[in-house]
């Protein structure tokens, strides 16, 4: 199992350079990639190709290009050129966002989410492949056949014959899409105990002649390191209660029914509830330690190694860290305490 690291959103003052920092000290640990996020502020790709000229062995991911903010033709651009000034360090990941952002903030109807993504994916690797691009589909159709337009070809070259393509996915029908379609998912609200259900839609969208050998499973998980466990949750609560309670509709909440699946329903709801009456502190008190602990690694070098294999044993091939430490100083720390923890749990790759 390899380790990652999760990278947040600029959001002001110097906290870039704080993330430039935590890179650079995760490559220096020998992490394998990290991952950059947008939602409706700093987008992933501006960051990354900062990044990726300060840095010189660390794979740089899109942690997730969001599918209605861009046509599939520029995120192939976008994809080719990160690739090309990375020396071929990018790998690409999409998600369709959720219909508040889909649809409030990128103006893109939120229907059939995974036929969308399927056309889209299709797109973005025949463009990847410099194929002469032509496309019929329901959501995509290229070019256009009542116009000047013609089918084009990309005109940079990626350093890699195939740039990495990954899912993020939650519910099962996403699940077996990434199978089918990628390279490798991008999962969230990971439990190791929960991992088997989820890898096995995985499995039916990969197909009998497929395995999971070639595939990375990058599990996101939050990380802080203390003996006291519940003062480790803490910070995570506002987390847990953002995506199960606030993230999305009462109606369509892919977090919300995650949980659910879980084992959490009655938890959920309770969350989700007072999440959306603005009671965000009763939500964040109402998320269990357990599933905080479940779903994290809290603790010390031992009881995170302990973790460690666990997630190795439910099939993890990369495990990515969000520290949730105040500090830079104390997530870098963080950072070198989960990589001593692999090294005493002997499963790193």
């Amino acid at each position: 199992m390899r380790l990652g690291l999760n990278i947040s959103f600029v959001l002001g003052g110097d906290d870039h350079l704080d993330h430039l920092r935590l890179v650079r000290e995760a490559e220096a640990l020998g992490f394998s990639v990290a991952w950059a996020a947008e939602a409706y502020g700093s987008d992933a790709a501006t960051l990354l190709s900062w990044i990726a000229g300060q840095t010189s062995t660390i794979d740089l991911g899109a942690g997730v290009f969001q599918i209605p903010a861009r046509t599939p033709a520029m995120t192939a651009m976008t994809a080719a050129t990160l690739d090309k000034l990375s020396g071929g360090r990018f790998r690409l990941g999409l998600g369709v966002s959720g219909p508040q952002v889909s649809e409030g903030w990128h103006g893109v109807r939120f229907a059939q989410p995974l036929l969308r993504t399927r056309e889209y994916v299709a797109i973005v690797n025949s463009a990847l492949r410099r194929e002469t691009v032509a496309f019929e589909g329901k959501y995509f159709t290229l070019p256009l056949p009542d116009g000047p337009g013609k089918a084009l070809k990309l005109s940079i070259r990626p350093v890699r014959d195939h740039v990495p393509v990954y899912l993020a996915a939650v519910g099962p029908k996403n699940l077996e899409l990434a199978g089918e379609i990628a390279d490798g998912w991008l999962g969230i609200l990971n439990d190791p105990s929960y991992l088997g259900e989820q890898l096995n839609h995985i499995r039916t969208g990969r197909g009998p002649d497929r395995g999971l050998d070639d595939f990375d499973v990058v599990a996101s998980v939050p990380v802080v390191v203390g003996d006291d466990i519940e003062a480790g949750a803490d910070p995570i609560r506002g987390y847990t209660a953002l995506y199960i309670g606030g993230m999305g509709s009462r109606e369509k909440n892919f977090y919300n029914a995650l949980a659910v699946r879980m084992g959490y329903a009655d938890e959920a709801k309770e969350i989700q509830d007072l999440y959306l009456a603005k009671k965000h502190r009763e939500a964040m008190a109402a998320v269990p330690l357990g599933f905080i602990d479940s779903i994290s690694l809290l603790g010390g070098k031992e009881r995170i190694a302990d973790k460690l294999t666990a997630y190795a044993e439910a099939g993890v091939t990369t495990l990515a860290l969000t520290p949730f430490e105040p500090t830079v100083e104390q997530r870098i720390d963080t950072l070198r305490t989960v990589a001593a923890a692999l090294e005493l749990a002997g499963i790193g790759d």
